[in-house]
């Protein structure tokens, strides 16, 4: 069985209703990290009966069961991603909005060299990175 957020949710017990399922299927499927209005939005397209408040309960349900994880970028919205991912960081253009996911060994690498240097042992870490994309012609 796929590790997918419909699996899971069945995995966890969850009643998965026709709304539910929607739901589940639009974050498995998603390339971004969408909030809860971009949520409804592509959710209502497919079922006109959606409401936001039902988008609301199925986040917050999915969110405390450990399903979903929620990532803020400093815009003040909520995203999500679906939660025990393997770990990785976040790029985030600041003039389109896109998030791009990566891993650099190096990097990984280098915060457990700065954490041991100040005597810790890293237990985790969530980095964000904002940029500009570089003019093409430069």
């Amino acid at each position: 069985m796929p590790d997918t957020i419909l699996n899971r949710c069945k995995q966890n017990g969850l009643r998965m209703t026709g709304q539910r399922k929607v739901i589940a299927q639009i974050l498995d499927s998603s390339k971004d990290h969408p909030d809860v209005e971009e949520l409804f939005a592509r959710a209502s397209a497919q079922d006109p009966n959606m409401s936001l408040a039902t988008v609301y309960r199925t986040v917050k349900t999915l969110e405390e069961r450990g399903i979903l994880a929620k990532v803020e970028f400093g815009d003040g919205r909520a995203r999500y991603e679906a939660a025990g991912r393997a770990h990785h960081d976040h790029l985030i253009d600041v003039d389109t909005g896109k998030i791009i996911e990566f891993v650099d060994p190096e990097i990984e690498a280098l915060q457990e060299k700065i954490a041991a240097k100040l005597g810790y042992r890293l237990t985790g870490h969530r980095m964000e990175l904002f940029g500009e994309k570089l003019d093409d012609k430069s």
